[in-house]
């Protein structure tokens, strides 16, 4: 074990929200497999249930933040983490199931490797076999913005084999377990509240790639996420989120391009998917993706400022040169809808590896 990994003090934060039935299958997994190496700390989201009670009296040895509402995901965990002093933050969904030893492998090779954040290999804890959506085995992105994994493509779950049981830099990693250093987290002021939920972690590792960060995949842990256990995974309300925070993601984040032709590129492809939707019969979910552009186009202006500031926070990061230390590891060089719709590559290994940038920047 690596003897700067065991000084270390992790806090593992779970946010809860109403979500009693999740704590009472998975709580108990984090707390034996993790009370040795880590604190737990439930950050509860202003529930209306049992849960704080049933955390209190069931595990009193897990440390509880209550907070007055529901700010979300990302509010949660910026005002709950904000109370916690550590030097490494997990953040765990509530329907997530660890396994023995899944935390040091993961403090090691972020110590070894120079990483900021880091995930395990996530499966589905409903067919356990299967690597699982909200991660996989790490995060990707292509050249139109939209985010895959390796394991995991749109809807198609790769059977885990070992196959990616080794240590990688991604481009992000899942918020379901997102291991990251409490200095970076607060560098970058942590989540965008403007997210509220989906999408906020993998802005969150842009914006800390943006500034020269490493974002990794461990291959020596794992755990195991129920998925879907806040909002079904074709929900409308959900794809209303993943449509409209997919563009606040490239506009404040991808400084490589134009911003304009970025946005119409992207949108007139969300269309399309709109109108597939429709064609399909399904309403609602194309009225998301209408939703979702007509609210982009509300914050716009705010998404613009914030794209300067990023732009200005990296400048002064790489010493106010025009050098900017931005880290694409991980993007993907073309598009992964021809890919996979066109081409019927459908699984990660089958992608054209030769287009994933790769730096690999040594400390």
């Amino acid at each position: 074990m690596n003897s700067n990994a065991r000084r270390q003090h992790t806090a593992v934060a779970i946010l809860n929200w109403n979500g009693l039935k999740h704590l009472q299958m998975y709580l108990e997994s984090v707390v034996v497999h993790s009370t040795a190496d880590a604190e737990v700390v439930v950050i509860d989201n202003g529930s209306t249930d049992e849960s704080v009670v049933w955390c209190k009296k069931t595990f009193p040895e897990v440390k509880i933040i209550a907070l007055s509402e529901n700010l979300g995901f990302a509010g949660g965990y910026n005002a709950g983490l904000n109370q916690i002093q550590a030097d490494n933050f997990v953040l765990l969904n509530s329907d997530v199931r660890v396994t023995a030893n899944w935390i040091q492998p993961v403090l090691t090779m972020m110590d070894q490797e120079g990483y900021s954040a880091c995930q395990p290999i996530i499966r589905n804890d409903s067919d356990p076999e299967l690597l699982e959506y909200a991660g996989a085995a790490g995060g990707y992105i292509d050249r139109d913005g939209f985010t895959f994994c390796a394991g995991r493509i749109f809807e198609v779950f790769e059977t885990d084999t070992g196959q990616y049981a080794h240590n990688r830099e991604v481009f992000w990693a899942s918020g379901a377990a997102l291991f990251i250093r409490s200095e970076a987290f607060h560098s970058v002021d942590g989540l965008d509240d403007d997210f509220f939920a989906h999408m906020e972690e993998i802005d969150l590792c842009w914006r800390l790639k943006n500034r020269g960060h490493r974002i990794g995949v461990c291959g020596n842990s794992m755990v195991f996420h129920l998925g879907g256990g806040t909002l079904q995974k074709i929900s409308p309300f959900k794809s209303y989120l993943n449509f409209r925070n997919n563009l606040f993601l490239l506009v404040k984040n991808h400084h490589r391009v134009a911003l304009y032709p970025m946005i119409l590129r992207r949108m007139i492809l969300d269309g399309i998917a709109a109108f597939k939707f429709l064609s399909e019969g399904s309403t609602p979910l194309f009225g998301a993706v209408l939703k979702a552009h007509r609210d982009f186009k509300k914050e716009l202006p705010a998404m613009r400022r914030k794209r300067k500031s990023e732009i200005d926070a990296c400048r002064s990061n790489s010493s106010g040169t025009k050098r900017l230390s931005y880290n694409y590891t991980g993007w993907y060089h073309r598009s992964i809808l021809i890919d996979f719709f066109f081409l019927k590559r459908q699984t990660f290994q089958a992608l054209n590896h030769e287009k994933i940038e790769c730096q690999n920047p040594q400390k």
